[in-house]
């Protein structure tokens, strides 16, 4: 029942599968970036696809910034995507997911912004919506997705709503990380625009429908 309501909602992530010889040339990739501590994918690579494979593969998570000089996490107050407080560091599991946050420049946010990596029977389901003002004032820009170790982050999330979503109370020193711009997101075509004013659930109802409207971000 709950898969069948977020695909009617929200767009439906494929589930990432490797090849052999793309899982040999990966790990190679990931071996590198270990000593480098900084990647650019050679452009025939999918970001998002190199990230799942870390995540399948690799005891790792990530995390998207704009800045891309951070050299560690610090727990900070933020909100889980349930409203409730915590003081933590955020990241995910997912390999698109990061790179939204990677990529909108939050500097240029007017209003608000709604989004989401849901799971759901071990399905993604995505939604990514800007306020109105802050689709018209370029809100993207070059970032980078952190690769995290996974050992100190809990799983967040139970329920009929699960978030993709990991918070560790440490400090967290990143592996490395990933240069990304705005053409590696996948779903930047997808991005809606609302009303900053409006309910969540409005913009839930809305996502999909704004989208084949043309009331949507076109970069």
């Amino acid at each position: 029942m709950r898969g069948l309501l977020w695909r009617k909602l929200f767009y439906q992530g494929a589930k990432p599968e490797f090849s052999e010889a793309e899982i040999k040339r990966y790990r190679h990739i990931y071996e590198q970036a270990l000593l480098q501590q900084s990647l650019e994918l050679d452009t025939e690579i999918q970001v998002d696809h190199f990230l799942q494979y870390l995540s399948q593969y690799h005891q790792v998570l990530f995390h998207g910034s704009n800045a891309t000089d951070i050299q560690e996490f610090i727990p900070r107050p933020q909100t889980l995507y349930t409203g409730q407080m915590t003081e933590a560091v955020f990241a995910t599991s997912d390999g698109i997911w990061p790179v939204f946050y990677a990529i909108f420049n939050r500097i240029k946010l007017h209003g608000n912004f709604r989004n989401g990596c849901i799971e759901c029977n071990n399905h993604r389901y995505y939604f990514f919506s800007l306020s109105e003002e802050t689709c018209q004032n370029d809100p993207w820009c070059e970032g980078a997705v952190y690769v995290l170790p996974r050992v100190s982050f809990k799983k967040q999330g139970k329920g009929f709503l699960v978030f993709d979503e990991w918070t560790s109370s440490k400090p967290v020193q990143p592996l490395f990380h990933i240069r990304v711009k705005p053409s590696d997101f996948a779903y930047l075509h997808q991005v809606s625009a609302h009303r900053s004013a409006e309910s969540i659930l409005k913009t839930w109802f809305m996502y999909k429908s704004r989208i084949k409207k043309g009331s949507s971000y076109t970069p």
